[in-house]
């Protein structure tokens, strides 16, 4: 991303506090005013000495100015601290907040480390950066004002200043470039880092398993020397900057107070104009400190803001208000809930069709399940019924409404998903029960875990459902029917489960098949089916193939006319006279 833009990107973080770095800044150029007017007072201090006059007045004025500097200066950086950390929070937020109103597939195709990245590490480069502007524009009004009272003491001193000043400037900006550069490179390898680690973490088991623990380590640790290598290479220009800046004064220094003795010998200059604009150049290293340090960090934020930057491109989903669930409108038993009209779908503009031709209707009530090979277009289909996918062609309708008069929530309102991989969120059991009606009743709760056939189980856990999902107490399959039990809660128009019953024992399989069961009979229930039990149980079977729906019927019919069905059933060697369970 270019430098501008970046700019750009950081000034509009910013603008929002505009009137705090106002005020911060009114109180830097207050402050400039007491530490500028320092070195003249002194000069005031010893003529008066020399001149016989009472000092009383000149050291008052002295101390008064030091002390109002001091509570400005502990003022400002209190500001602008607290400034600093509402600006990071505010970028957290913002990000958080689009984080959940992206859309699903531009926000899995971005590995999850690296989103988390961008909350916790680059957003914290603009703690830093959030003050720096203030900081420049104090500083570059600081050296300034004092180049100008250097001027009013010594012109010929003053030149010598300039030449030296001008000579750190250029030195300056050739290297300060560099570290934003460098910074850059260092954030993206902190991203790739935690992209892969968080993905080891999760699979830890088969890590161990397959042995490659030395492996993904040494693949992570190389991210991590990388960051370590690109964040040397900025601190050693830092390091330059800051070297070749303190050095340029120590030699201006150096070279005025020869020049400012002999002067003063000849008696053109008062020892007093020397004292005091010796105390200007040393007072000099604070401007000059300060731009360098304040353009230190605002290139870090730079880099920061053009990483956040980036963000912008995840799409959102259209903006809907918090609803409660919508009550559905009577409608007759025989018409289908859902309805799918030629549906086209594709994950981008250059992919391939996930699926094509679409046509299906979802029965009110009863059990629809479908199969497939890897690849056919199962879980897309799922996804256009969650709206997490949009159609490219075709439409969908939700009690004969298109899906266009909804909006996102009010279908997501009637609809409740199980994913195969069953994720639970951070907390209790009672809080992932919750998850989506936080105002569900203690009783209810019960319900939902009497049907998955988990109640006694989460009785006999000390803390019951304020038991924490982290523990070891709870099972794989047990999570899984925690999440079914939260889909069932509340009773949604129609359950989306795929594969409910992956990770459970075989009694417990027949338990949350019969509850399924009940389900079906009082709405409608669409499986992705990877277990022909589930197949078994179901009123109608759907058989996908490269994006298309190529046959459906029941599981003896399908059997008896369909060759993959046949083959899917026969690799797990169900006879196609199997009866149903019961």
């Amino acid at each position: 991303m270019p430098e501008p833009t970046r700019l750009r990107t950081l000034l509009a973080v910013l603008r929002p506090h505009r009137r705090t770095m106002l005020l911060g800044l009114v109180l830097g150029l207050i402050g400039n005013a007491a530490g500028l007017a320092t070195p003249m007072v002194t000069k005031w201090v010893l003529d008066s000495f020399s001149d016989g006059v009472d000092l009383a007045r000149p050291i008052t004025v002295l101390a008064a100015l030091v002390v109002v500097g001091a509570a400005i200066t502990l003022w400002q950086w209190i500001l602008l601290g607290t400034l600093a950390e509402q600006i990071v929070l505010d970028a957290r937020t913002s990000i958080i907040r689009r984080y959940f109103r992206a859309r699903v597939g531009d926000l899995q195709a971005r590995a999850t480390g690296e989103l988390v990245t961008r909350v916790t590490s680059d957003t914290g480069l603009l703690h830093q950066a959030s003050s720096s502007i203030v900081g420049l524009i104090n500083a570059g009004i600081g050296l300034v004002g004092t180049l100008i009272l250097m001027a009013v003491l010594d012109l010929t001193l003053l030149a010598c200043t300039l030449g030296a000043v001008v000579v750190v400037s250029i030195l300056m900006a050739t290297l300060l470039p560099r570290i934003s550069k460098a910074q850059t490179a260092a954030q993206d390898s902190v991203g790739k880092l935690g992209a892969q680690l968080e993905g080891s973490l999760r699979a830890i088991r088969t890590v161990k398993a397959s042995r490659a623990e030395v492996r993904q380590g040494d693949q992570i640790v190389g991210n991590a020397r990388d960051a370590a290598a690109h964040s040397v290479r900025a601190a050693k220009v830092a390091a330059s900057v800051w070297t070749i800046a303190w050095s340029g004064i120590n030699l201006a220094v150096i070279l005025i107070l020869a020049v400012g003795a002999w002067r003063a010998h000849a008696g053109l200059l008062e020892v007093s104009s020397l004292v005091a604009f010796l105390l200007y150049v040393f007072q000099l290293m604070g401007p000059i400190s300060e731009l360098t340090q304040n353009m230190t960090a605002l290139q870090s934020g730079i880099a920061a803001a053009g990483r956040i930057n980036e963000l912008e491109s995840i799409a959102a989903e259209p903006a809907s208000g918090a609803i409660s669930r919508p009550a559905a409108a009577p409608h007759a038993a025989d018409t289908p809930v859902l309805v799918l009209r030629d549906v086209t779908a594709r994950y981008g503009p250059d992919a391939p069709p996930a699926v094509r031709g679409i046509d299906l209707e979802i029965p009110r009530r009863g059990h629809t399940a479908i199969v497939g090979p890897s690849g056919a277009g199962k879980t897309t289909l799922f996804s256009l019924l969650l709206r997490f996918v949009e159609p490219e062609e075709g439409r969908i309708l939700l009690d004969g409404r298109p899906y266009a008069d909804w909006t996102h929530q009010e279908v997501r309102a009637r609809l409740a998903y199980v994913e195969q991989e069953t994720p639970v969120v951070p907390g209790t059991i009672g809080d992932n029960l919750r998850f989506t009606h936080p105002d569900a009743s203690e009783e209810e709760l019960r319900a939902v875990l009497r049907e998955v056939r988990l109640d006694d189980k989460i009785a006999e856990l000390p803390e019951g459902l304020d038991t924490s999902l982290s523990s070891t107490d709870v099972s794989g399959g047990q999570r899984q029917r925690i999440a079914l039990a939260r889909a069932l809660l509340r009773t949604p128009d129609v359950l989306l489960l795929d594969e409910a019953t992956a990770q459970v024992d075989g009694l417990t399989e027949a338990a949350v098949q019969a509850c399924i069961r009940e389900r079906a009979a009082a709405g409608a229930v669409v499986t992705i089916a990877h277990r022909l039990s589930t197949v078994l149980d179901a009123d109608r079977i759907l058989v996908m193939e490269d994006g298309r729906i190529r046959a459906q019927g029941t599981h003896a019919e399908l059997y008896a006319t369909d060759d993959l069905y046949r083959r899917l059933v026969e690799a797990l060697r169900i006879a196609a006279d199997q009866p149903a369970p019961v």
